[in-house]
């Protein structure tokens, strides 16, 4: 279940404190020390840590309590071998992944997302810019200028040129918006990465050559095995937030078993 967070702020797991009251933290970081206070709660009634192993107010859990609950995961959270038939789908839904000597020469305007920054209003500044960049006339090449009025990034000098990359050059919400497919030119939507809204033009692109199923089964299997372990934990962590008192955490829970 959960409450209200007390008058000074503090929010507790079963009346653990996980922040202090003069604090500063963010709703990720407290659900993050709520989840680790979650687990390591669960390691002691599991008798795999000591019950005089205390908490810190600053999120910092002791080195037994890290192997307390790498042990409790291990046991908790079990997850199936994915089949000859899932690895082939997922193989086949994600050619992209493993194609290897692939790359793009693209140019990019970033609108970077700082902190106190008006994200709806910058967001709406670059999909004008993206507007823009998409209509121009024929002969007429826009991009540079844009960029280097608009672009946060020090490529901004070379009128947005990153030049050629690969996808692992590149963070990942870049290389799933630009490879695996074959469009060249401005890129219709806005990509949103951790450093905030891109306009991206891919002006050239090199395919590269898709690795036979057979050589990456492998890899392969172990993609399919850590999505099925995230999400088990998640499951797992849900469910000790069901069953626990949480007070001043907004954070999913759930009252039914784990899902195996």
């Amino acid at each position: 279940m959960q409450s209200t967070q007390d008058s000074r702020g503090i929010a507790r797991v079963n009346g653990i404190a996980i922040n202090g009251a003069d604090e500063e933290v963010t709703p990720d970081e407290l659900r993050n020390r709520a989840c680790t206070e979650l687990l390591r709660q669960a390691a002691q009634q599991a008798g795999l840590l000591s019950a005089s192993d205390e908490q810190s107010a600053d999120g910092l859990i002791s080195e037994e309590a890290a192997t307390a609950i790498d042990t409790l995961i291990g046991q908790a959270v079990q997850v199936p071998e994915p089949s000859e038939d899932a690895c082939r789908r997922h193989y086949s839904a994600h050619l992209g992944r493993y194609t290897v000597g692939q790359r793009a020469r693209m140019r990019h305007i970033l609108f970077a997302v700082t902190p106190g920054v008006d994200v709806n209003a910058l967001r709406g500044r670059a999909e004008a810019v993206l507007i823009d960049v998409r209509a121009h006339a024929d002969g007429e090449d826009p991009f540079p200028d844009a960029a280097r009025q608009n672009s946060n990034c020090p490529s901004s000098e070379r009128g947005g040129d990153l030049g050629w990359l690969a996808p692992e050059e590149v963070v990942p919400e870049f290389a799933r918006a630009i490879f695996g497919q074959h469009d060249i030119g401005v890129l219709p939507r806005l990509v949103h990465s951790r450093f905030g809204f891109h306009v991206i033009d891919v002006q050239e692109r090199e395919a590269g050559t898709v690795q036979p199923f057979e050589e990456v089964r492998g890899t392969v299997a172990a993609s399919l095995r850590q999505q099925s372990f995230a999400t088990a934990l998640r499951q797992y962590v849900a469910l000790l937030a069901g069953q626990a008192v949480l007070e001043g955490i907004d954070m999913d829970i759930a009252d039914t078993p784990l899902v195996q």
